[in-house]
């Protein structure tokens, strides 16, 4: 993988990350039409994923502060609730690492066709919440928080947003717009980066054996942060307007085109 091919699968990993499209997805289709293979090895992929997350942390910077100062206050605050919520949702996908994480390993890498029909089911999501509508909308429950952790799990397959299926899942089920989209990237710091350290000290993580150049890592690194950055603040403006339909067009038109030009 040279600096260019890196720096475009940054950009993509970026975008697609915050934007309800699926980042696995489109990284399998942007290799393919690249034409560089998947080695297995997943020193990239943890890399411009620590890039997102990065990208999440200085966009929520002042909330995540509030949240980890109200904990030391060692009350049932609303800043520690809210962290619990975040311990709720991750049970899911805690139990999908636990027990099926070389299932889940194998679908990446998976065919074009595969991920076109997730992208088709991520369409499907979007467009169902353009068509339910809550007269009361409330906050993240701690039930609705282990729905929305149910969605996370869910969409460890490729194709299948995670933003996407967060999202519709607490907009589903009532959630309000503005609470949904920061849970959703909030929710997701603690697995994306307790994945990467497992990575690391179990040497899946090598940027000596990985065979990508230092500078390529770099290349994808930054493109993925900068343009995470972009897509994050866009994504929290679309989510408050609840206008997702765009998305869902977007996934169908993307999952059609894949599903047969796998098949041709």
């Amino acid at each position: 993988m040279n600096w260019l091919e890196a720096l475009i699968l940054g950009i993509v990993q970026g975008l697609t990350e915050f934007l309800p499209v699926s980042s696995s997805g489109h990284l399998t289709l942007a290799r393919e039409i690249l034409g560089i293979p998947y080695s297995g090895n997943v020193t990239f992929e943890v890399l411009v994923h620590a890039a997102t997350v990065l990208s999440t942390i200085t966009v929520f910077g002042k909330e995540i502060w509030n949240i980890i100062a109200g904990l030391f206050k060692f009350k049932w605050n609303d800043e520690t609730q809210y962290a619990c919520k975040i311990l709720v949702s991750m049970i899911p996908i805690l139990i999908v690492g636990l027990f099926f994480k070389d299932t889940v390993e194998s679908f990446f890498g998976s065919s074009v066709v595969f991920v076109g029909a997730m992208l088709l089911v991520t369409a499907l999501l979007l467009a169902l919440t353009q068509f339910v509508k809550f007269k009361e909308r409330h906050g993240v429950t701690f039930g609705n928080a282990f729905l929305i952790g149910c969605a996370q799990a869910v969409a460890v397959l490729p194709g299948l947003s995670r933003s996407g299926s967060t999202i519709a899942a607490g907009l589903l089920a009532g959630v309000r717009k503005e609470d949904v989209a920061q849970f959703s990237f909030l929710m997701v710091i603690i697995p994306i980066l307790g994945e990467a350290f497992l990575d690391l000290v179990g040497g899946e993580f090598s940027v000596s054996q990985c065979g990508i150049p230092a500078t390529s890592l770099l290349c994808g690194f930054a493109a993925a942060y900068l343009s995470g950055l972009a897509a994050c603040k866009l994504m929290i403006r679309v989510v408050k307007k609840a206008n997702l339909i765009w998305f869902s067009l977007y996934c169908l038109i993307v999952g059609l085109i894949a599903i047969i030009a796998g098949l041709c």
